[in-house]
């Protein structure tokens, strides 16, 4: 693996909604220190690949509102390599921008692609997979995909079936399976064969864009004509234009579940995608009644199994809860049992 040809492309245009109010459309928990250690998820993801390649071959793809909290959490980002999507377009049409802006510098370029918003507890086991996927993507016409060795039946995550229930290495894929109910779950993690899927992938330069050309050909026609513009004045204006016309798709419909040529390495990397309240709680400090707060002055009285996470009140006493969520950020609080947080999102909305 040649760290001056890997490029780390980072997907930070999502907005978070069901870990409202503290993730909210102008500032979503990418960009949040959610985990109460000093550093937000774009940070920490930026420091799990830093070991990988220099911080001049990272690559932020986000929303143009985002551009100036980039700036302001990575400054060590090329101004050049912050890609602002005009509008949201799914995964293939953003990962397609990258990879051409890419190829046009750096045709030889070996590239991982990475949400900007989960995390990895197991971070030298993580570089050691990242790598190993990047020697299999250098030398051949492969799609590598990480895998996370499933501890639970969960029927939030998207599943990759693999030829054999091999970890830390690169096997075949055979299929990829929507998120199942808790019985398919169940059986999916019995069966020790199928991992949970990331969203992040390995592959070099010329693999993607050909595998972008024959599966979404109206995708590849608009990047081939917004290509002139590159790295010059008028790619703003291009970009605005073009981009939206894109076909609205994630990389998993576009490629990953046509494409012959894809692997997977599955690991126990401590992941989650931080989706939601609930695993949040497996990655705080839980007090001796399971009580997980992140704020600066909380005080619980009779309280057990909730999570607290304070932002800007100066003290914040609570009395009484069992398994609640309370949340406050920027003026807006939010009271719900954990039991009902599938429903944050409806009441964000109202």
């Amino acid at each position: 693996m040649s760290q001056s040809n890997t490029h780390i492309v980072i997907m930070a245009g999502g907005i978070g909604s069901r870990l409202w109010p503290l993730s909210t459309p102008e500032r979503p928990k990418q960009f949040i220190d959610v985990l109460g250690v000093g550093r937000t998820l774009i940070q920490l993801t930026v420091d799990r690949f830093l070991q990988i390649c220099p911080i001049s071959n990272f690559w932020v793809v986000t929303s143009g509102n985002f551009v100036s909290l980039v700036k302001e959490q990575l400054p060590g980002i090329d101004e050049d390599h912050i890609l602002a999507e005009p509008e949201p377009r799914n995964t293939a049409p953003c990962i397609a921008y990258a990879c051409w802006k890419i190829a046009m510098r750096h045709p030889h370029a070996n590239i991982v692609v990475t949400p900007s918003d989960a995390i990895v507890l197991n971070t030298e086991k993580f570089r050691t997979v990242i790598s190993d996927a990047l020697d299999f993507t250098a030398t051949s016409s492969t799609i590598v995909t990480v895998g996370i060795a499933p501890d639970r039946p969960e029927t939030g995550y998207g599943y990759i079936k693999a030829v054999s229930t091999e970890r830390d290495r690169v096997v075949k894929v055979l299929e990829f399976k929507e998120k199942p109910d808790v019985q398919t779950a169940r059986g999916y993690v019995e069966a020790g064969n199928y991992f949970w899927n990331a969203g992040i992938f390995v592959w070099n330069v010329s693999t993607i864009t050909s595998q972008l050309r024959k599966f979404v050909p109206q995708i590849t026609g608009i990047m081939d004509e917004l290509s002139s513009s590159f790295y010059t004045v008028r790619e703003k204006a291009f970009l605005a234009e073009l981009f939206p016309k894109c076909d609205k798709i994630s990389i998993d419909y576009a490629v990953m579940e046509k494409s012959e040529d894809i692997y997977v390495i599955a690991s126990d990397l401590g992941w989650s995608d931080l989706g939601s309240w609930t695993p949040l709680r497996n990655y705080l400090t839980a007090d001796s009644e399971g009580n997980s707060v992140v704020g600066p002055d909380v005080r619980l009285f009779d309280c057990d199994h909730c999570v607290v996470h304070i932002e800007d009140e100066k003290m914040v006493v609570l009395q009484g809860l069992k398994g609640y969520v309370v949340v406050e950020n920027e003026g807006r609080l939010l009271v719900c049992q954990l039991s009902q947080e599938q429903r944050i999102k409806e009441f964000s909305q109202k």
